[in-house]
């Protein structure tokens, strides 16, 4: 503690090269995650480029349906905005929406309203609960999809009938509504819908999987002789794909911050945080005591009281400090004056055989070796000192 307190002032910051190894790994970590997550997307992004898009040539786009559609004089256009797709509607239209589930409560309502009456056909791919209160009203999916993609149309639907086997299965629906064409069941319920217009002409069709407007599925099957009976019913189809574009989209309703959040980022939240937890009880659980280990390398005696002195230091520990230099030179001079180390701390044994050897009243060095802590930093240097002249006093005498 002399040593500590009569060298400059030093700085005990970590250095630039200690911060990147105790960092490198960390850092390691997070680049190997950023790659990784880039180089998943870039491969989903690959395999759904243009899904469900008529001018899309890839497997899961819908090119080949809209030309096979044009070779029969019906034309195709697509919109990507609400506005356009409820303008589209009427009797000699059929509208086909993408993506239903991506609406917003307030572009359901906006393209109900302008469905209903409209007297054209309105085909819904692949809608689901978050969708079919408003656009399909009266009609529920069911907890479990088929689990049967290639089903037969068991119903009474004429362009089911004339398609047959088609690869429908997906979300199966249920509904009341008597006047409802109910095909292509699996376990007894419909993977399609048909669903008449309660005025006019108009119908709406709900399927329950959106494989028959693939591209390297429309061969399969009756898929297409089933995707060209639903869409070509009418002269003109307008092929309504959802877009963030789109100024209505940004209307969130009444919904919350969580709400719009996908089901798959708060379970994957959830079970972080679960690893996380077992992480830490993992970490902190102790297999046992601590076992001592002779160190690796012999370390500089002059070294270690540094670096302890700079720990209480820090610390602000003059007490600590203190407690250990009495303690030391009460060990030193219990040897020196004959005393049974088991007692060097023991004022009654060591004190009398002390002042026995100096010569001097008993009680004299009481303060020095058991009194008090210290106050600040010059009480400790001169309690170091005092210590350090009388275990020389000793020795000499």
């Amino acid at each position: 503690m002399t040593t500590e307190a009569t060298l400059p002032a030093t700085s005990v910051s970590p250095t630039a090269r200690q911060v990147w190894t105790r960092a490198r790994g960390v850092v390691l970590a997070l680049v190997l995650l950023l790659a990784a997550a880039v180089v998943i997307a870039a491969v989903r992004s690959d395999t759904r480029h243009g899904r469900l898009d008529p001018r899309s040539a890839d497997p899961s786009g819908s090119r080949a349906v809209a030309e096979l559609l044009a070779d029969r004089g019906v034309s195709t256009r697509v919109v990507t905005t609400t506005d356009a797709a409820r303008e589209a509607a009427g009797p000699d239209t059929t509208l086909l929406v993408a993506a239903p589930d991506l609406l917003t409560a307030r572009q359901q309502d906006r393209l109900r309203t302008a469905t209903e009456s409209s007297g054209g056909r309105t085909v819904l791919v692949a809608p689901d609960e978050p969708s079919l209160g408003t656009l399909a009203p009266g009609v529920t999916a069911d907890l479990a999809i088929s689990l049967d993609s290639l089903l037969s149309p068991r119903c009474e639907l004429p362009a089911a009938r004339r398609a047959g086997t088609a690869e429908t299965g997906g979300i199966r629906y249920r509904t009341d509504d008597p006047d409802a064409d109910a095909c292509y069941l699996s376990d007894g319920l419909p993977t399609l819908l048909r669903l008449p217009a309660a005025t006019g002409k108009g119908d709406t069709v709900l399927l329950g999987a959106p494989d028959i407007l693939y591209n390297d599925r429309l061969d399969q099957e009756g898929n297409a002789s089933l995707a060209l009976q639903l869409l070509g019913s009418r002269a003109h189809l307008v092929w309504y794909l959802p877009s963030l574009s789109d100024s209505s989209a940004t209307d969130a309703g009444d919904r919350s911050f969580l709400d719009l959040l996908p089901s798959g980022w708060l379970w994957g939240t959830l079970q972080l945080f679960v690893a996380a937890v077992l992480a830490a009880l993992w970490r902190a659980r102790r297999l046992g005591p601590l076992v001592p280990e002779r160190l690796p390398v012999a370390i500089r005696a002059s070294e270690t009281v540094e670096g302890r002195a700079r720990l209480y230091r820090k610390a602000d520990a003059r007490d600590r400090a203190a407690t250990a230099l009495r303690s030391a030179t009460r060990s030193r001079l219990a040897s020196l004056v004959g005393v049974n180390p088991a007692q060097a701390h023991a004022p009654e044994a060591l004190l009398p055989a002390l002042s026995a050897r100096l010569q001097r009243d008993g009680q004299a060095p009481h303060a020095l070796l058991f009194g008090p802590p210290p106050g600040d930093d010059a009480a400790l240097i001169a309690l170091a000192d005092q210590l350090d002249a009388l275990e020389r006093e000793v020795r000499r005498s």
